[in-house]
């Protein structure tokens, strides 16, 4: 293990850290508020811990996968004890794990609160929330990859596939820098843009950038109490098809951007998969919970967004969808594992990871009936590696062992069995609410500090695609050979 380039690392992030708890301090003084004061405070400590850590230049610069991974874990897990801070200091959160807890959910892009009511909380504290889910959606390690260190091949990809979501990364321009360039111009562009809509539909400025950067990282922060119900219709719709927007993989973006290549962005399969999954659950909620037809045009609306928060794992609610038929809840909780497109800012599966489960599993049935029958796995047109299916199917079985461990110690807080199920689906899931307790009008505040601690591994686990986490846990990861 080359300490001394995860040192240097890790005092780039906590440096970055530094510099961005600046803007909710700026927010604290535009509104008159002391709380900027903790923020300015934690944003001084740790631009000096930060400084200290990258004075020296580490002099080995062997960087493989272990190191990239470990890093990205160590990374996302001291972001969130620093972010954490503020929130706690300034008084907004009384207990430090409940502040934590929330900053994890933030970075993580999960959206899970302990809060009764967020409008009590100072525009500062409610800022900072939201921002994290921006900083998290595309990754911290990204934003550095682009805009902080020089280039370098070996280092980079092995940050970028430790803190990229989906089964595969790859670049799409030559070089790992500019390809994190092109994703963060996209993201960028595309959450001003949506920034924009909001204005024009009649959103105040504050609300407006709050919901823009949240929807952005998928991430579901509210500042209301009712999260987007109280919004008018435009509101809720323009927040609808940015959900689903940021839920596709950016490469598809870059695509359209390619004058020579926009039919191809349109043949991606995984992004036809994703848009028909969103189609058929829309539909079928509709016919479920639609009375009148006279009220198809307003039911369309409220299911196109509860479907498209959940896939993409955003969070946010226009209405409380644990009331809903059995059916309509169990879609739901279905499309919440399913999650949004690799390379996207959404959480879950992937929807690649399970067009490839689907794939495999149909081989497998073939070889019954045509035992000498040579087949392989295509998407797009082009064959899936031998290794990636099995990774997939290793992936596939970590994430269940995982997530049954984690319903089982959940589960000693004694709440009822959906509770439990769905509260794991929504953290490791990176969504948000789940049913019952912490439905869409409820909060994890009633879960004890255990069950926070596995909530929250949960959530950073499901956001850094599992392996890294578990490489925190194993000592030989931290050998030096």
């Amino acid at each position: 293990m080359n300490f001394g380039i995860i040192r240097y690392i890790l005092g780039l992030v906590v440096d970055l850290e530094g510099v961005l708890l600046l803007f909710p301090g700026l927010v604290a003084y535009l509104y008159h508020e002391k709380e900027g004061y903790s923020f300015l405070l934690v944003s001084i400590v740790c631009l000096i811990l930060g400084t200290i850590s990258i004075i020296k230049k580490p002099k080995d610069r062997e960087f493989y996968s272990k190191e990239g991974f470990v890093v990205v874990a160590l990374s996302w897990v001291v972001l969130s004890i620093f972010g954490a801070l503020p929130m706690y200091l300034c008084g907004d959160i009384e207990q430090y794990i409940d502040a934590l807890f929330e900053t994890v959910s933030g970075f993580t892009t999960t959206g899970a609160s302990i809060a009764d009511n967020v409008e009590i909380f100072s525009h500062a504290t409610n800022f900072w929330r939201c921002f994290t889910h921006w900083i998290g959606g595309m990754g911290v390690l990204v934003f550095i990859l682009a805009i902080i260190t020089p280039s370098n091949g070996g280092y980079s990809m092995h940050l970028m596939k430790a803190e990229s979501p989906g089964p595969s990364v790859s670049k799409i321009v030559p070089r790992i820098k500019d390809t994190a360039k092109i994703l963060y111009k996209i993201y960028f562009f595309m959450t001003l843009a949506q920034m924009v809509c909001l204005l024009i539909a009649g959103m105040p400025l504050f609300d407006a950038i709050c919901t823009a950067v949240g929807t952005a990282g998928t991430g579901g922060f509210g500042i209301k109490a009712d999260s987007m119900a109280s919004y008018n219709a435009a509101i809720q719709i323009i927040v609808t098809v940015f959900m689903i927007l940021f839920g596709v993989n950016f490469n598809a973006y870059y695509i359209l951007l390619k004058a020579k290549e926009k039919k191809a962005a349109f043949e991606i399969e995984e992004v036809r998969v994703y848009f028909l999954i969103i189609f058929m659950s829309i539909a079928l909620i509709t016919i479920n919970i639609c009375n009148d037809v006279k009220n198809i045009g307003y039911t369309i609306r409220h299911t196109a967004f509860q479907v498209g928060s959940i896939i993409t794992t955003t969070g946010f609610a226009t209405k409380d969808f644990n009331t809903w038929p059995q059916l309509s809840r169990a879609i739901l909780v279905l499309i919440m594992f399913v999650g949004a497109c690799a390379g996207s800012t959404g959480g879950g599966m992937k929807v690649s990871r399970l067009i490839i489960l689907i794939k495999s599993a149909k081989r497998e049935i073939s070889y019954f009936i045509h035992p000498r029958c040579i087949k392989t796995i295509k998407m797009d047109g082009k064959t899936v590696e031998k290794e990636q299916v099995r990774d997939v199917h290793a992936f596939f079985v970590t994430y269940v062992m995982i997530f049954v461990g984690s319903v089982l110690i959940v589960s000693l807080d004694n709440f009822d069995a959906v509770t439990n199920f769905t509260s794991v689906a929504a953290t490791f899931n990176n969504i948000g609410p789940g049913l019952n307790v912490v439905g869409p009008t409820g909060n994890f505040a009633q879960f004890s500090v255990l069950s926070k601690i596995v909530l929250m591994l949960d959530m950073l686990a499901g956001r850094l695609e599992i392996y890294p986490m578990l490489l925190l846990f194993m000592p030989k990861a931290w050998t030096r050979n």
